[in-house]
């Protein structure tokens, strides 16, 4: 009597096959995002609003103009007569839109925040891949916001 062998795939195959999706996965995740994570982008994101309103709540208590200045190329934010800039991620790509008196060069410039708590205005655009943050500031109230960009 011949036995035959059943039909279908052993295990060691199906867990191979497993593991090779799995790692085509993790790097179709890492090279689509530009190697910056969705939360990093949020992170930095949050970073730069949170300057922005630290300068304005300094403008408001100490009753004199602060800025907060952008360094494109070393890629930093400070605020101005707080100390330490504070660091982006290398692999964001930054944007600065502000008023014509807050640019400095063409790679560094500020939003300026005044002590009735308006500003300036402006806007950083961070950006990985396809994936873009703005962080508005309005001029009038020196509100600031974090929204999706296209």
């Amino acid at each position: 009597m011949i036995r035959r062998r059943a039909a279908g795939f052993t295990l060691l195959e199906l867990l191979l096959v497993l593991v090779i999706a799995a790692t085509g996965y993790a790097l179709l995740v890492r090279f689509a995002g530009g190697g910056l994570s969705g939360a990093q982008l949020k992170g930095a994101a949050r970073t730069v609003a949170a300057g922005l309103r630290d300068a304005r709540g300094q403008a408001i208590a100490s009753q004199e103009s602060v800025a907060l200045a952008v360094d494109l190329d070393k890629r930093t934010i400070e605020v101005s007569g707080a100390g330490q800039p504070r660091e982006l991620p290398e692999r964001l790509e930054i944007q600065l839109y502000t008023a014509q008196s807050e640019v400095a060069s063409e790679r560094k410039g500020a939003i300026r925040f005044y002590p009735d708590g308006s500003s300036t205005g402006g806007r950083v655009t961070l950006a990985a891949g396809e994936r873009r943050l703005l962080v508005d500031v309005d001029w009038l109230t020196g509100r600031v916001s974090i929204k999706e960009g296209g």
